[in-house]
């Protein structure tokens, strides 16, 4: 059946979408027809991409219908079922594909992620890579691929399950034109044998968007029209999809949009505005620029074409004074690029890729404040500023904030701004990325003129071939390299073709022969040009799969391997942490600083300090010399401890009479204060029952009893055998968090968190799978960290090693489960490195039991520490080093945190969205 017999593979019925006030979609209705290559046209903001979400049940449906695939995609049961047939590259290089992983390694995840057995997965792999031609790079890493090879392995990736829908999102943008073609071409190879896959594309693109089978042209969240291509052309009259896109928009967004007219240059001024001779910048082992020679005359438009990653966005920077060269020369009108060279810095106007002006700012206030940075007289600075607005129409917007300002807008600021000190030279970076074709022309009609009238040399970077067309002169650049530098004429003139397009694709095409290894032998089995193997059938779908489970288990582990700063972070960030925090919470009082203020100056005085002076817990400091000399000396920190002896003390403890001296302590730590005030109170009533027996004999001070001490546990007392087995549960519970929460907040900050959207992993076998590997490390992390505490702290082990690793394994589990509860509700990796030490740390140490007793709390925090498992693992710590606990004392503590772990988790399972909202 053709694609109009056929009912539709997706609607939509009065879809509307937001985010905060801006409208996304408002009310689209759309039938997209079956077995077709259906492409979405429009600039970016436009509605496309979060159309295409919806399709593929990515994104939480807020109002309308939306039906795939014979079903409601507000259905959970629906989306579940029709999963495993949809497939959804989403916008971005790269962007479901996991960079340190290898162009197998990403390939066997998603295989494994659909079900497929080894042979299976296998037989899949070879076959895709070999129809992409990506066989020679199977162990290479995804994040060392070029543009176009990211989005071939993106796709092979979105086909390892033969899905009856793919959806493509601007799977081109930012791709070489030869990666470009050879993209689409695969697609259409692939389609030749399934002709019933429906293909639905967004594109940026309109030359390559004139080779689908069905158009939707978008504008403000609206649909403009649908039809074929030629359906288009006739409606509107126009000669390209370019013009009949502008035609189709409403008369106020179109305006007086006028055909770009570059008039020529008048080439009789020779001055060299910009020269680049020989320039080269390696980053480490990786040559960004190779070598880059080029010379463009004052008032040129020069064009720089190329890939993402090309280079080009390198040579601006060193070009600009933002990066130094390696090796090379950049000049600006004869002098050497300096980065501290303002006179020179100032000659020049800067346009980034992506906005770079302050969001918080109005658009007058943006422009005040880039004339100051450039050091404009402030008298001069308001004509300035009314100047660039009534030149770039933004007069009607000079006191809104960007953000409220659409793309095109917003770029003829980004213009505005670069152009606001009267550079003379221009540097534009892909300044038209995006933006809508009236807009874009707008834009170079201000650029011809900036050339024309104002002499101004432009440098500008563009992916669009009809831009470049537009250029004086431009160079092709590849791997870091310029092709050729010439004028557009003379470029499609050196190869024979009929379009700039065509003469760049031969130039790419003869560079990469001319680097390329030789192809590997391909098995036997690999001769097919497609996939051409009968698909297996479907894996009937699991509520629970062990296989989707321990894939991300796998991912996680070669994600942990190869990121050694992650991997460092868990080994020895933690014992480095346990040293610190382990020495650093000392409640022990040894050598404690203390001064004497003796105004009686006798012989049972200097006895009295001499018996303080003479115990391990003081040392003794110069004399004091009176109250202002001891306020000094303890708000320097010098002392901790002052006694003040009064005259006549010598002679009240001769005659039996009542004694007083003053004991001055330092209260910033009112535990240690504490602690020295009963040492100074039993010493001196030890000191006082000594001196009366020896005057008035052994019955002076005789009682009817003696208290006799004895401390179970730890006899010496001391501060570390208590606070090293505390440290330990700390850290199994902090460091672990932290890791499994931002394993998830990294896939949603990456990207790859849509992998988890659209796949059949279900939300338990997600975290059970990520859990896995990090409880395997909190497992070594805790038998180093016990090695450290028995043989570096010398703190005794009494307990059953086997009964405590038992609860150090539930505890972990308990720890990374409280990770997850977190991340579910933070999106931002730093948000939630903060967050989940915060939320991890405050509890543990106020309400756990590690300086003060559980028992000894009140109220909310005393609920806090009875069901808090960092609780229990302290009481089963402290138990098996000091208290000889067994296996069967340590099953209590183990049980309550076990307890734990269902429901930390089974709140994290509730709380995680399969959607994006």
């Amino acid at each position: 059946m053709t694609g109009a017999d056929q009912p539709p593979v997706a609607s939509v019925s009065d879809l509307i979408l937001r985010y905060g006030k801006v409208t996304a979609l408002d009310r689209v209705t759309l039938d997209i027809p079956a077995g077709m290559m259906v492409g979405l046209i429009g600039p970016d903001g436009v509605g496309k991409s979060s159309l295409l979400s919806l399709l593929a049940g990515a994104r939480v449906i807020q109002d309308g219908g939306v039906h795939v695939l014979g079903g409601d995609m507000r259905d959970a049961g629906h989306r579940s079922r029709v999963c495993p047939r949809i497939a959804y590259m989403p916008q971005g290089l790269g962007k479901n594909l996991y960079p340190t992983l290898s162009v197998e390694e990403n390939l066997e995840f998603f295989g494994r992620l659909f079900g497929h057995d080894k042979a299976e997965r296998d037989r899949r792999i070879l076959d895709l890579l070999t129809a992409t031609g990506m066989s020679p790079f199977r162990d290479r890493p995804a994040a060392k691929l070029s543009g176009g090879m990211k989005q071939k392995l993106g796709l092979c990736c979105a086909l390892i399950h033969d899905p009856d829908l793919l959806i493509l999102d601007e799977p081109t943008t930012g791709v070489d034109p030869l990666s470009r073609r050879q993209f689409w071409d695969l697609i259409d190879s692939i389609r030749a044998t399934r002709p019933d896959m429906s293909v639905i594309t967004a594109t940026a693109y309109m030359e390559e968007a004139a080779r689908f089978d069905w158009l939707v042209a978008m504008n403000a969240g609206k649909v403009l029209a649908t039809g074929t291509t030629a359906e288009l052309l006739a409606r509107t009259g126009a000669a390209d999809l370019d013009r009949a896109f502008i035609a189709l928009l409403p008369a106020a967004d179109r305006g007086d949009d006028q055909e770009v007219v570059i008039p020529p240059r008048d080439a009789t001024d020779g001055e060299i505005a910009i020269e680049a001779e020989h320039l080269t910048q390696r980053f480490g082992d990786f040559t960004a620029v190779n070598d880059v020679s080029f010379r463009i005359a004052k008032g040129e438009i020069f064009g720089f074409l190329g890939s993402n990653g090309c280079g080009k966005t390198t040579t601006m920077k060193m070009l600009t004074g933002l990066l130094e060269p390696t090796e090379g020369i950049a000049r600006l009108f004869g002098h050497e690029v300096d980065a501290r060279d303002l006179a020179v810095r100032r000659r020049v106007g800067f346009m980034s890729q992506a906005f770079s002006l302050y969001s918080e700012l109005t658009v007058r206030q943006n422009l005040e404040l880039h004339a100051r940075l450039f050091a404009l007289e402030e008298a001069k600075i308001p004509a300035r500023v009314a100047e660039m607005a009534e030149r770039f129409d933004l007069g009607d917007v000079a006191d809104a904030l960007p953000e409220a300002l659409p793309l095109g807008i917003r770029q003829r600021l980004s213009l505005a701004v670069a152009l606001i000190h009267g550079p003379e030279i221009l540097i534009l970076d892909e300044p038209t990325s995006g933006v809508d074709p009236v807009a874009r022309n707008g834009f170079w009609r201000i650029l011809a003129d900036l050339s024309r009238k104002d002499g101004v040399t432009i440098f500008v970077s563009t992916h669009f071939m009809n831009e470049a067309e537009w250029c004086d002169r431009i160079s092709l650049m590849h791997a870091g390299e310029v092709l050729i530098s010439d004028t557009a004429e003379a470029i499609k003139a050196s190869k024979g073709c009929e379009t700039l397009e065509d003469a760049f694709v031969a130039y790419l095409q003869e560079a990469i022969d001319k680097t390329a290894p030789p192809p590997a032998p391909a098995p036997e089995a690999a001769n097919q040009a497609a996939p051409a193997a009968a698909p297996a059938p479907p894996h009937p779908q699991r509520r629970f799969s062990l296989r989707r489970l321990l894939s991300y288990s796998r991912l996680e582990s070669l994600q942990l391997q190869r990121d050694p700063i992650r991997l460092a972070m868990a080994l020895v960030g933690s014992l480095l942490l346990m040293v610190v925090i382990g020495l650093g919470i000392n409640m022990d009082v040894e050598d404690l600083t203390f001064a004497v203020l003796d105004r009686d100056q006798t012989t049972a005085s200097r006895d009295y300090v001499a018996d303080i002076a003479g115990s391990r817990y003081f040392t003794e400091r110069p004399a004091l010399q009176g109250y202002d000399d001891m306020d000094a000396r303890m708000r320097a920190g010098e002392i901790s401890l002052a006694i003040e002896i009064p005259a006549g003390f010598a002679a009240d403890v001769a005659r039996g009479r009542t004694v007083e001296i003053g004991a001055w302590f330092d209260g910033a730590n009112p535990t240690q204060s504490g602690t020295v005030q009963g040492y100074i109170q039993g010493m001196h009533g030890d000191w006082i029952t000594r001196k009366m027996r020896e005057a008035l004999g052994s019955a002076a001070l005789a009682g009817d009893f003696e208290l006799v001490t004895r401390y179970r546990y730890n006899p010496d007392v001391k501060s570390i055998v208590a606070m090293v087995p505390a440290v330990l549960p700390m850290l199994l519970l902090m460091i672990p968090a932290i890791l499994t929460t931002l394993s998830v907040a990294r896939e949603k900050e990456l990207g790859s968190i849509i992998n988890f959207y659209v796949t059949p992993v279900t939300r338990l076998e997600f975290l059970l799978g990520k859990q896995l590997p990090y409880m395997a490390l909190a497992m070594v992390n805790f038998v180093l960290m016990m090695v450290m505490a028995v043989f570096v702290f010398r703190v005794p082990f009494t307990g059953s090693f086997i009964g405590f690793s038992m609860s150090a394994l539930v505890f972990v589990t308990a720890s990374t489960a409280l990770g997850f509860l977190v991340s579910v509700f933070i999106s931002s990796q730093v948000a939630a490195l903060f967050a989940t030490t915060l939320l991890t740390m405050i509890p543990a140490v106020s309400y756990s039991g590690l300086i003060d007793p559980v028992s000894s709390l009140e109220g909310f925090g005393r609920t806090i520490g009875e069901v808090y498992p960092a609780t229990w693992f302290i009481t089963a710590a402290r138990g098996a080093f000091s208290k000889s606990f067994g296996f069967v004392e340590l099953i209590q503590p183990t049980l309550a945190m076990a307890a734990s772990v269902p429901i930390i988790l089974g709140l994290s399972v509730s709380f995680l969205k399969k959607q994006e909202r």
